[in-house]
C-alpha cells in the first residue's frame, strides 16, 4: 500500500574520476531537465549501494567498474515538487570502456569535467556535495 503522504527516496550517484576529472551528463526529460548530474538513480527494493551504483552507470553509460568507494551524502527537499532526497555518493575509479549516451530520452550526453569549473546549472544533489566543500579524491 502506497504512502498517503510523500515519503524520501534514495538516489546513488556514481562519481566516476578519470584523468583527474569527473564524468557529468545533462538531464532530459525529468525533474532537473536541463541540468548537469552525475550517473546515478532510484536504490531499488533489496538492492545493495555498491550493486545500484555498477547497474546505474552501465545502464546510463556502458562504463563497468569493479570497485566503489563510498564518498558523503546529500539531504535534498523539493516542497514545491514534493520530493524529498537523500542522495548517497559513490566513487568509482576504475570504470572502464568510454561513456556512450544509452538512454537518450534522459540524457543529451555526457562529458568530462574538472571538480573546480563544473558546468552550471548543476542538478540538486551534486550542486549541495559542491557546496558543501566535497572534492573528491583524484581531482585535485
Amino acid at each position: 500500500m502506497a504512502p498517503a503522504e510523500p515519503v524520501p527516496r534514495i538516489g546513488v550517484a556514481v562519481i566516476v574520476v578519470r584523468d583527474g576529472r569527473v564524468l557529468l551528463g545533462q538531464r532530459l526529460g525529468a525533474h532537473g531537465e536541463g541540468t548537469w548530474a552525475l550517473p546515478g538513480g532510484h536504490l531499488e527494493f533489496g538492492e545493495t549501494i555498491e550493486g545500484c551504483a555498477g547497474r546505474e552507470l552501465a545502464e546510463e553509460t556502458g562504463l563497468l567498474a569493479d570497485a566503489f568507494t563510498p564518498g558523503p551524502f546529500t539531504n535534498n527537499v523539493l516542497v514545491s515538487k514534493g520530493l524529498h532526497y537523500v542522495t548517497l555518493f559513490m566513487l568509482a575509479r576504475d570504470a572502464r570502456g568510454e561513456p556512450a549516451r544509452l538512454e537518450p530520452e534522459k540524457c543529451a550526453g555526457w562529458q568530462w569535467f574538472d571538480w573546480s569549473a563544473l558546468p552550471s546549472p548543476l542538478f540538486g544533489p551534486l550542486a549541495s556535495l559542491q557546496q558543501s566543500g566535497y572534492v573528491p579524491d583524484g581531482t585535485a
